[in-house]
């Protein structure tokens, strides 16, 4: 039995280098052809390229290299086969410091304070407690809900949306589309972690942001995206920061990565952006957690962490 380890965009020798020390008893391949007769039984994959795995017949399951699936969804030729997403510790934390240092970034000024810096201008600003400061996180997720415990943990108040009604505890949720106005209203501070699915794909539009709350304690809405790129129409984001709609925003997806050098959003004074790389995928975390679930599959235990493929996460 081969495990095939399909990426685009980076190379895979750390990840290769990982899945083999995890399980040195396992072949793994990161071309089909080099698994010889032996079946491939397990595919690892990061936007593989599309009709690849529609070519290996004894495939069981496929595993994303991230906590998102929507590079595997997007290929029409996908066999019908478990996808399985990655939830695991090391992921969660990496976002949840991410969603943590930009709120406290935006909410401690640091934005103003490093312009101050600049001019050599000591001045220092009213600041509201972060009692006063309500976070708003849309996607209660594994991800979403870790950092909703950690943002109540240094005493800011957490509201949370999803698509389904969702139950955490010491966050005041709202669900689907009658509860949205009402979350948008809560929120000084914006946070997006959903998935990228046909329901969310363009969903931080233009009235989106004409929903959130105008008048905030720290002097407008804040927005931070850590989710999928193709969440947000990044003309609009622009259109709301410009008309003051939005104070600043935290950006760190894009709709098409790299971000272009003549994208607007890398020189706007009120953006922050970062490289997609809010949580990033850890070989040596994240390889023996794949290979653990392959082996337990093979003793004829359940795969954990299906995907629904109706619902795209």
């Amino acid at each position: 039995m081969a495990v095939l380890l399909s990426v685009t965009g980076f190379d895979p020798s750390r990840w290769w280098e990982a899945l083999h020390n995890a399980a040195p008893e396992r072949k793994i391949v990161v071309d089909p052809a080099a698994a010889g007769d032996e079946p491939i039984d397990y595919a690892v994959v990061w936007k593989q390229p599309p009709g690849l795995l529609a070519t290996l017949p004894h495939l069981k399951a496929v595993f994303s290299l991230g906590a998102g699936v929507d590079h595997i969804l997007a290929d029409r030729d996908l066999p019908d086969v478990p996808i399985i997403r990655i939830v695991a510790d090391d992921l969660k934390e990496r976002m949840s410091e991410y969603v943590v240092w930009r709120v406290l970034d935006h909410f401690r000024r640091g934005r103003a304070y490093r312009q101050q810096q600049m001019q050599k201008i000591w001045h220092e600003r009213m600041q509201p407690a972060a009692r006063e400061i309500t976070v708003g996180i849309m996607g209660l997720g594994v991800l979403g809900q870790d950092a909703a415990e950690k943002l109540r943990v240094m005493g800011f108040e957490v509201t949370g949306w999803s698509r389904r009604e969702k139950t955490v505890e010491g966050v005041t949720t709202f669900a689907g589309n009658a509860g949205l106005p009402a979350f948008l209203e809560s929120a000084d501070i914006l946070v997006v972690l959903l998935p990228l699915t046909a329901d969310t794909r363009g969903i931080i539009d233009a009235t989106l942001l004409a929903g959130l709350r105008r008048e905030t304690p720290l002097g407008g809405p804040v927005l931070i995206n850590a989710g999928r790129g193709a969440l947000q129409d990044e003309a609009a984001i622009l259109e709301a920061l410009d008309s003051d709609r939005l104070m600043e925003a935290s950006l760190d997806v894009f709709t098409v990565e790299p971000l272009p050098s003549d994208s607007r959003l890398w020189i706007h004074p009120k953006v922050f952006v970062t490289p997609h790389a809010a949580a990033l995928s850890d070989p040596d975390a994240l390889a023996p957690i794949v290979m653990r679930q392959i082996a337990a599959h093979e003793r004829g235990e359940a795969l954990n962490n299906l995907v629904d493929r109706s619902a795209g996460y």
